[in-house]
């Protein structure tokens, strides 16, 4: 039979069946495989439903869905045994080997972009792009290794890990002679994929196990030739005494006129053809009276449900143009007599000769889900349709079902592609300009609605999947439906982790998803879904708990001493801390924050003016068993707290920088050394043994600086011969909101040249414009004096001083310190000081917040009111005095008359607030 060729490249031909190999066992050919581990499964099932997170649907459909022992629609059991065997394929590889994990966290930004065809496959929202995680799997992993992602969407980390095996791909990612950056070794990884999501975890599954063949091709061009057969006759049109293919009908959306209260469409009034925009306003074509959509109302109809069998009150559309192709022509076209008889006779069709199954899942109202259910009536899943494409779906999809599995799992994964964002009323008409489309992140429903041709539609995708399978590497990556919370891994398994979780409210997966999963037959237990959704009843706090929750279960399974890369977006400080916090609070010590730039925002990032341009990437580790029992032996020692910072400065990079610049590696600063080890024994329930001050002092008394930045002595010599190199040093651009911004924004300018006041405050007054409205920040004179030093004029001229001026100011170089011009030229500038005195000022500077928080304890206690305004450097001092003197109860006390935006927004104060509730067992 002759049947549709698709115009593809020509795939890999098919290789004759034999038998496979799986778990250490031979099987026939791979159908025997799949019958086997099936049985299996379906054996295993009545005990995994008892994992959170279990999907919601029958048995036979999550079994004919699953591919085990590689997938499976639910907690993959076999996940364990394909570890041990991994495991031992790594020992025989590389060979039995005792030395010690030590990798640096990848510190350099990356830039890469979503112009890819496997990228661009499938619209699921918010994927990294394959190629930004291979650079990170190259880094922190060897070839074998097993990587996992309990976030892992589409499976972009498998892809990543498949592409570590190429060569010809990793020639690519070579670094320039100037930077830092190093490469790993080539060779495969092992990767274990799940997600709380069916759908997502169907598309991950197809793009890691799959490769298009001849085969596949030849038997989808019958299938479609078989749809065509059947039903391409509802695609036809005739404008000119010729039959054309339609390509899109345009629906619009009818109101009544506020005035006459006739019936005004959408489309005839407010459509401005010439110009391809829609007007702000319209005159009704009854009366006269001047229109806008907003003091309109939708105009409902009660129409007979065919499928539910009864009626249904929803708005009324009706169609108003077509699209078509005649030839080599495509035109735009006013709906005529024969597009009504059309879809006349398809009203007419008897429906169980030709919908053979379509999803009825009810609709359920949510964030994204109320707009369509309140506006337009939708409250079923095939509501979403015509009858026209939903007929074309219903036959396409019992086709495919009909299929062989390699194809029909492909085919699965086009039509679930196609059935929300391409051939459902959430398509947008959009006046003809670059092609109509739904609106990301959102179940959005417009005004003009496009109806797309399904089998054209089909078969576009189908050439989009097969172009990304020809770019992909399949590399029999594991698959799973789990709640990141439940994980069915064995402890201390896992040799790295890349992460891209939910953050907060940006997007509400299990109700985008929602419509695919229903064509799939199994769709998303969102009860452990981590994400702000006041309609499923989880605010910040319930998010952040079960953000924990996940994070114990990565800490859980990951090796001690290994790594974990979390991939941070969202605008809200709020978020950023609870993920901070979470990630703290199990155990995890985080070591680098960079940036990852996907070129391309989303339409999110494009319109809101607060939305992050650039993810976030957090590095964090699993501390050795050797460090945790180190600092527990010291436990209430001043030793305990070098015992971390040794340990923590082995995990940081040695040396930032490229082109001959070098930059500031922020971890390595006493501050932030110090924040870390104060987070460290916090978290952990240890007193914090030391003082800021006393920490200043004794990391410059323990440890080599150099540029503002502790170093081991195995490591300074490494950055000193790159330092001689380098012929800049680049300080990171910071963002002053608060009084530790504004010191660490004074400290640069300080650092690069001495100033007077009077040079430092026109500057410092412009940073202030986004400092916070509860942020009561001293004067610049206060900061000045309790942090840094000024020279007065007499006695020799501080070092710092006297190396700016002789540089930069030919008349002074090569002066005596005590020399009257140097003395002048250097008199009532500021500088930073030594560590010593350093320290000196951080005593200072303790007893002065101090007394403040105090203050402020005494204004609580005459009042009930919350502190509105108040010194935030203040509030932190107070509550680490009391955690080290275990009076948890005033933390408590204080943090409740915080504001409760400003305490989430804050993740020093949230850190010893959330520790002392839990040490008071609230």
């Amino acid at each position: 039979m002759k049947h549709a060729k698709l115009p593809l490249e020509m795939p890999e031909t098919k290789k004759d069946e034999g038998p496979v190999t799986c778990l250490g066992m031979t099987f026939e050919n791979d159908q025997k495989r799949r019958e086997y581990f099936t049985e299996i499964l379906r054996q295993k099932l009545p005990e995994l439903k008892k994992i959170e997170g279990y999907p919601i649907g029958e048995d036979e459909d999550i079994l004919a869905l699953s591919d085990p022992p590689y997938y499976t629609v639910c907690p993959n059991p076999f996940i364990n045994d394909f570890i041990k065997e991994w495991e031992q394929e790594k020992e025989e590889f590389h060979g039995a080997t005792t030395e010690e994990y030590e990798v640096e966290p990848f510190a350099s930004d990356v830039t890469e972009g979503k112009n890819d065809p496997i990228y661009n496959a499938h619209t699921y929202p918010t994927k990294v792009p394959h190629k930004a995680i291979v650079r990170y799997l190259l880094h922190y992993t060897r070839p074998g290794d097993v990587i996992y992602d309990a976030f892992a969407g589409t499976g972009m980390t498998g892809i990543a890990a498949s592409l570590c095996a190429d060569t010809n791909v990793l020639a690519m990612y070579e670094p320039d002679e100037n930077s830092e950056t190093k490469i790993g070794a080539a060779g495969g990884r092992k990767t274990i994929l799940s997600d709380l999501s069916p759908a997502a975890s169907f598309i991950s599954h197809v793009l890691n196990n799959h490769t298009y063949t001849e085969d596949m091709q030849n038997e989808i061009g019958e299938i479609i030739t078989r749809l065509e057969d059947k039903l391409a006759w509802v695609y036809e049109t005739n404008h000119s005494g010729r039959k054309g293919k339609i390509i899109y009908v345009v629906w619009s959306d009818v109101y009544t006129c506020p005035s006459c209260l006739k019936e005004i469409i959408f489309y005839n009034s407010f459509i401005d053809s010439d110009r391809k925009r829609v007007k702000r306003d319209s005159v009704c074509e009854h009366c006269g009276t001047v229109i806008s959509k907003s003091n309109m109302e939708r105009v409902s109809t009660s129409t007979y449900d065919p499928i539910l069998r009864r009626t249904v009150v929803q708005s009324k559309q009706v169609p108003v143009a077509v699209y078509y192709s005649e030839g080599n022509k495509k035109r735009l076209a006013e709906i005529n007599d024969y597009d009504m008889a059309v879809m006349a006779k398809i009203d007419g069709l008897k429906l169980e000769d030709y919908l053979k199954w379509c999803p009825t899942n009810e609709v359920p109202l949510g964030y994204n889900t109320a707009q369509p259910i309140n506006s337009h009536g939708f409250t079923y899943v095939h509501h979403f349709y015509t009858l026209r494409n939903l007929i074309v779906l219903s036959q396409l999809s019992f086709l495919i079902d009909q299929a062989s599995p390699n194809t029909r799992s492909f085919l699965k994964l086009v039509l679930q592609s196609i059935v929300s964002t391409l051939t459902s009323k959430l398509v947008r008409y959009n006046l003809g300009n670059r092609g109509n489309g739904v609106l990301p992140g959102t179940l959005y429903v417009s005004s003009l609605v496009a109806e797309s041709n399904v089998i054209e539609a089909f078969k576009g995708k189908v050439r989009d999947f097969a172009k990304a399978m020809s770019f992909s590497k399949p590399g029999r990556q594991l698959v799973s439906v789990n709640a990141a919370q439940a994980l069915t891994v064995d402890d201390n398994t896992i040799d790295y982790i890349f992460t891209d979780p939910p953050f907060g409210g940006n997007i509400m997966y299990s109700e985008l998803n929602f419509f695919w999963e229903s064509w799939l037959r199994v769709t998303t237990n969102n009860q452990m879904e981590a994400i702000v959704n006041k309609n499923q009843g989880k605010g910040l706090v319930e998010y952040q708990r079960l953000m924990e929750d996940c994070f114990r279960e990565y800490y859980r399974i990951l090796k001690p001493g290994r790594w974990m890369t979390v991939v941070f977006s969202n605008s809200q400080a709020s978020i950023w801390n609870v993920i901070q916090e979470a990630i703290q609070r199990t155990g995890f010590i985080m070591a680098n924050v960079s940036a990852l730039d996907k070129k391309q925002g989303s339409f999110k990032a494009v319109t809101t003016t607060t939305a992050v341009k650039q993810d976030l990437v957090i590095s964090a580790y699993k501390p050795t068993k050797k460090m945790i029992n180190e600092i527990r032996t010291k436990e209430n020692t001043i030793e305990s707290a070098w015992t971390f910072v040794r340990s923590h400065l082995r995990k940081l990079p040695t040396f930032l920088g490229q082109k001959g610049q070098a930059e500031l590696i922020v971890e390595r600063t006493p501050r932030v050394l110090f924040d870390r080890m104060v987070a460290y024994h916090v978290q952990n329930g240890y007193s914090v043994p030391i003082s800021s001050a006393e920490f200043q002092e004794g990391v410059a008394q323990r440890f080599p600086m150099r540029d503002g930045m502790a170093f081991l002595e195995t490591q300074v010599i490494e950055y000193d011969k790159k330092r001689l190199l380098a012929k800049e040093f680049v300080q990171t651009t910071l963002f002053v909101s608060d009084e530790n911004s504004a010191i660490e924004w004074l400290r640069q300018q300080l650092m690069q040249k001495p100033q007077t006041r009077q040079d430092l405050h026109p500057n410092f007054m412009k940073e202030l414009q986004h400092i916070s409205k509860h942020e009561l920040l001293p004067e610049l004179d206060v900061l000045l004096e309790q942090n840094f030093l000024m020279y007065d004029g007499t006695g020799p001229v501080p070092s710092q001083i006297h190396a700016y001026l002789s540089t930069d100011f030919k008349d002074l170089r090569n002066l005596e310190k005590e020399d009257p011009k140097l003395q002048a030229k250097a008199k009532n500038r500021w500088y930073v000081p030594d560590p010593n005195k350093q320290a000196d000022l951080e005593k200072l500077r303790e007893r002065s917040l101090l007394r403040e928080f105090n203050g402020y304890i005494e204004e609580l206690g005459k009042s009930k009111k919350k502190l509105r305004q108040f010194r935030t450097e203040a509030i932190r001092a107070g509550f680490k005095t009391a955690w080290g003197n275990q009076d948890y109860q005033t933390i408590v006390d204080v943090g409740q008359r915080l504001p409760e935006k400003v305490l989430q927004e804050d993740s020093t104060m949230l850190m010893y607030y959330d520790n002392a509730q839990v040490r008071l067992g609230m």
